[in-house]
């Protein structure tokens, strides 16, 4: 007798014949079991890589391109959001040297290729996408281990292997990185892990992805990793019992709280203790809540259109680079039209996630999408490339985990 995790009709739904089937299916199907045996290896070493990855991705997807009537409403506000900064860009103080980083031409050649991957994962093989989805499994899980072993070797494995086929690098840096590992397996593991789960036998996989994001965050310093755990575990816990509404509350919530993002920091600089609390939390959280509270000034400056792109790069001393919170820099860069657009983004997002019957599948996407959303809030830059695509690859495990095959029952 087999012993399942998912034996119940209701955990899963069989997987969708492939609308095509065929060479396209099975080219798909073997370009997302490529993708996967990629994915852990650039997560430890070279998180930037996802950029390119997707963007093969993409290319090799073409032929799978295609757009639904749900997919419209999503398409539209991207499109709308991209003409929008593609205007901005004429009033931006931040101007790139010709031939160097453009924010719009990067994102405009990204999107349709991120959107290609994605598609490539629904018309793939059922069958492929499931072997996919075991190889990322024992990948994440196999990170998870490999930061165990970096917590307690000080990150040696990276050092030894970017000397070794790189160059030399500090110790200091190559913590530093393995820590944004960290944040890569914090994402991974509730798609990859929780919305696979099918058998018994991978609660071990799951438990050593988990351990090693909490361990290695905490050696070096990382908090965010650590503090998403709890919030993918209520996300996947509140989809997974509130199939239909669930996800609807979460797009409500992550709608409205990034809108209003500008409002809430400056709410709490009303009662007058902010700059207490920047004095009191730790130097890199500090920084954090003077970037925000400096771009709060410069919103206020320019509410309705924003200061342009990318403009917060020219906004130093007082914001280096980006205000670390993805929120405050549409509202900075893109003003009230923006905002209103990543708003309906993540709105339209997440509202997909919801089904009828308790779905792990979705709950595991849920659960990934809460610690993006939190790391978007707190950490990176909007515009950086490898970020964008890490978002993407959420939208591809989705596709992946509805179309693969389904469980048969017990016997």
């Amino acid at each position: 007798m087999t012993t399942t995790l998912a034996s119940a009709p209701q955990l899963e739904r069989a997987a969708p014949e492939s609308p095509t089937g065929g060479r396209l299916a099975t080219w798909c199907g073997w370009v997302m079991v490529g993708a996967a045996g990629l994915t852990p290896l650039l997560a430890w070493l070279s998180p930037l890589g996802f950029a390119p990855l997707l963007a093969l991705m993409g290319l090799l997807c073409l032929p799978a391109f295609r757009m639904t009537d749900e997919d419209r409403p999503l398409a539209i506000v991207l499109l709308g959001a991209l003409v929008w900064a593609a205007v901005s860009s004429t009033w931006s103080p931040f101007q790139p040297k010709p031939g160097g980083h453009s924010v719009v031409l990067e994102v405009a050649l990204g999107l349709p290729l991120f959107w290609s991957a994605i598609c490539g994962a629904r018309r793939a093989d059922p069958r492929l996408n499931t072997l996919a989805l075991n190889v990322l499994a024992w990948g994440v899980a196999l990170v998870g281990a490999v930061m165990v072993v970096e917590s307690f070797t000080g990150a040696a494995l990276y050092r030894r292997l970017h000397e070794a086929y790189y160059q030399p690098i500090r110790i200091d840096l190559a913590q530093t990185n393995v820590a944004h590992s960290c944040f890569v397996l914090a994402i991974l593991w509730p798609a990859v892990l929780v919305g696979g789960l099918r058998r018994a036998w991978q609660i071990p996989l799951l438990l050593t992805a988990v351990a090693g994001t909490v361990l290695a965050a905490h050696t070096f310093l990382a908090d965010a990793p650590v503090l998403a755990l709890p919030l993918s575990a209520v996300a996947m816990l509140v989809v997974w019992l509130a199939p239909r509404v669930g996800p609807l509350l979460m797009a409500g919530g992550a709608a409205a709280i990034g809108f209003l993002m500008p409002a809430l920091v400056w709410a709490v600089r009303a009662t007058g203790d902010y700059g207490r609390l920047e004095q009191d939390v730790q130097l890199s959280w500090s920084a954090r809540m003077s970037y925000w509270s400096r771009t709060l000034d410069w919103i206020e400056a320019q509410p309705v259109r924003g200061w342009g792109v990318d403009a917060s790069r020219a906004m130093g001393p007082g914001i280096q680079l980006h205000p670390h919170n993805g929120a405050l820099q549409v509202w900075l860069e893109l003003g009230l039209i923006g905002a209103v657009a990543a708003a309906a983004f993540w709105g339209l997002s997440l509202m997909r996630l919801s089904r009828g019957a308790s779905n792990l599948g979705m709950a595991g996407v849920a659960g990934s999408t809460a610690a993006y959303i939190m790391f978007a809030w707190v950490n990176f830059g909007l515009w950086q490339q490898w970020w964008l695509a890490l978002g993407a690859l959420i939208s591809v495990l989705a596709a992946m985990l509805e179309n693969r095959v389904a469980i048969p029952k017990s016997t």
